[in-house]
């Protein structure tokens, strides 16, 4: 589950921020929803059978929405994947 996989933000218009765990090969990515100052971030999903050599392409790529969506999005029977939250607890202030 995510609650152990590390994020980390990253520089997207489509995804807020991005995570994977070598041991399982797990990807976890957290999508913005919104626009502008009405951006958040918003749901999280996990991707089975994500190899540390995925996520090295994935998080390098020019474009993590372009990427994401011509290599791992369609492709679910290679990364089956699952709804883990719909947003982030709100943080404590």
């Amino acid at each position: 589950m995510s609650a152990r996989i590390q994020m980390q933000d990253v520089e997207s218009s489509q995804i807020h921020s991005i995570g994977h765990d070598p041991e399982t090969n797990t990807l976890a990515v957290r999508f913005w929803r919104g626009y502008g100052e009405n951006k958040k971030p918003a749901a999280l999903y996990e991707y089975d059978n994500f190899t540390a050599d995925d996520f090295e392409l994935f998080k390098n790529a020019e474009s993590l929405g372009r990427h994401f969506k011509e290599h791992i999005r369609h492709d679910v029977d290679k990364y089956p994947y699952r709804l883990i939250d719909l947003a982030p607890a709100a943080q404590a202030a």
